[in-house]
C-alpha cells in the first residue's frame, strides 16, 4: 500500500478538502460526520469509515484510527491543527505500515516509564505493587517480540493481561488517593460545621446571658461579656476550620487539574512522536 496510491492529484485533494474544513472552523470532537461539520476522519474522507483511508488514500486502517484517537484526546489548541499537520506530513508513495511497529515500541516504552515513576506506599498497597512488577515484565517482553519479528500471540495476551494490572493498579492507586482526599475534606468540613454550630449556639446564649445581665449586677455582665468571648473564639475557630476545608478541596482540584495535564502531555508526546514517524518514511 501506498500513501495516496502514489498519485499527487489525490494528495493534493485531500490536504485542500482538510485545509478548507480546517480554515472554515468545521472540525469538531465528538462527531464523525454531518452537516459539513466533523471530526478528523470525517472532514478528511466524509464519512465515519476508517476502512476508507485505505480506499482512497491509501493509508493504513490502524493509522486512520490512531489520528482520530489523537483528535479526540488533545487539547483544542492542538487537536484542531492536527488533521492539517497528519496528512501534510505523509510522503506520496510511502508504505506507512513501516511505521508501526516503531510506533507500538513508542507507545510501549513510555507504558513502561508510566510505571517505573509511578509513585505510592508499596506496604499499604501490596496489590498495587504486584500489578506494576507484572505490567513491567510483560512489557518488556511485548518490546522485544515486536523488535525481534517473534510470535505476538503470547505477548499479546500477556500484555493484555498487563494492561488490565496497569489500569487495575492505577485504579486503584487513585482510588486510595480519592479516598484520601475526600476523607480529610469531609473530615474538615464536618470539623467546620461542628465548630460553626458551636459558635452559633455559644453566641446564642452570649446574648441571652447578656438580657438577663440587665437587670443583675455588675458580675452577671462580665459573665455575659465572657461568654460572648468564647463565642467569638469558637466563631473564629469554625472559621479556621472552614478555610481548611475550602483549603482541602482546593487541593483535591488541584490534582485533578494535574493529573488532565498530564494526559494532555502524554497525547501530545505520542502524537509529535508519530509525525516524526511518519516525516521518515519514504
Amino acid at each position: 500500500m501506498k500513501a495516496f496510491h502514489n498519485d499527487s492529484k489525490i494528495q493534493k485533494k485531500y490536504l485542500d478538502r482538510i485545509h478548507a474544513h480546517a480554515k472554515a472552523d468545521e472540525l469538531i470532537k465528538g462527531q464523525y460526520w454531518g452537516g459539513g461539520k466533523g471530526c478528523a476522519v470525517g472532514c478528511t474522507v466524509h464519512s465515519a469509515n476508517h476502512k476508507a483511508y485505505e480506499i482512497e488514500l491509501g493509508i493504513p486502517e490502524w493509522l486512520a484510527k490512531v489520528e482520530d484517537t489523537f483528535f479526540e484526546n488533545l487539547p483544542n489548541g492542538h487537536s484542531k491543527k492536527w488533521p492539517v499537520k497528519f496528512l501534510e506530513s505523509i510522503n506520496i508513495g510511502s508504505d506507512l505500515n513501516r511505521i508501526k511497529t516503531p510506533f507500538l515500541i513508542y507507545i510501549l516504552q513510555q507504558s513502561l516509564k508510566s510505571l517505573e515513576d509511578c509513585e505510592y506506599n508499596e506496604e499499604e498497597f501490596p496489590d498495587v505493587k504486584a500489578s506494576i512488577k507484572i505490567s513491567k515484565k510483560s512489557i518488556k517482553e511485548t518490546i522485544v517480540c515486536h523488535r525481534e519479528g517473534l510470535d505476538l500471540s503470547a505477548a499479546e495476551s500477556a500484555a493484555l493481561s498487563a494492561a488490565w494490572s496497569a489500569w487495575s493498579a492505577r485504579s486503584a492507586a487513585e482510588s486510595a488517593a480519592e479516598s484520601a482526599a475526600e476523607s480529610a475534606l469531609s473530615a474538615a468540613e464536618s470539623a467546620a460545621e461542628s465548630a460553626l454550630s458551636a459558635a452559633e449556639s455559644a453566641l446564642s446564649a452570649a446574648w441571652s446571658a447578656a438580657w438577663s445581665a440587665r437587670s443583675a449586677a455588675e458580675s452577671a455582665r462580665s459573665a455575659a461579656w465572657s461568654a460572648e468571648s468564647a463565642a467569638e473564639s469558637a466563631l473564629s475557630a469554625a472559621r479556621s476550620a472552614e478555610s481548611a476545608a475550602e483549603s482541602a478541596l482546593s487541593a483535591a482540584r488541584s490534582a485533578a487539574e494535574s493529573a488532565e495535564s498530564a494526559e494532555y502531555a502524554a497525547y501530545i508526546r505520542y502524537s509529535e512522536k508519530l509525525l516524526e514517524l511518519i516525516r521518515q518514511c519514504k
